[in-house]
């Protein structure tokens, strides 16, 4: 678990619910209750002590830059008892914000230069439970998803909390 004041940039992805509720009715522990579907864009972002105006202005300005888009989730992956669906759809929103901040490692490395952008699903699954979340997932999909929006969330004592909403394609504020 990250330390509280740790901040997020993502996609709230709404219609993918029914993949984590999947998740949850199979096993409680492989989901993190209260947080919705998402993408990450940068995760860790910048601790939440250190976001500046700048930062915020930057954050819209690029969400600004890309339209909303509809989406189509249908691709499975596993490994590392991570099950996540992919996002394809997503990938250049995901490579231009880690472009716009290229010190922030993605995941801190765990996964990689450049993962691809997903939706986790189940974490810390062992191969049987992975291929069971996966057979109950694969049953929901392909799922339409629409994104509208890019939020910074920060994780608080009471859990993840949205700074801000940034809305895709159009700018933020009068």
């Amino acid at each position: 678990m990250p330390d509280p004041g740790t901040t997020a940039v993502v996609i709230v992805l709404p219609d993918a619910a029914p993949l984590l509720d999947a998740v949850w009715r199979i096993d409680p522990a492989l989901t993190r209750r209260g947080v919705p579907a998402h993408v990450s864009l940068l995760y860790p972002f910048l601790p939440e002590s250190a976001l500046t105006d700048q930062d915020e202005r930057s954050v819209r300005s690029l969400a600004a830059s890309f339209p909303a888009a509809d989406l189509v989730l249908e691709e499975v992956v596993t490994g590392s008892g991570l099950v996540a669906v992919t996002v394809p759809g997503l990938q250049p929103i995901v490579d231009a914000y880690r472009s716009q901040w290229p010190g922030l490692r993605p995941y801190g490395g765990r996964f990689g230069a450049r993962p691809a952008a997903h939706v986790t699903v189940a974490m810390g699954a062992d191969d049987p439970t992975a291929a069971h979340v996966r057979a109950a997932i694969d049953s929901l999909l392909p799922i339409r998803a629409r994104a509208a929006a890019v939020q910074v969330v920060a994780l608080t004592e009471d859990g993840w909390q949205s700074r801000f909403t940034a809305p895709l394609g159009a700018p933020d504020g009068p």
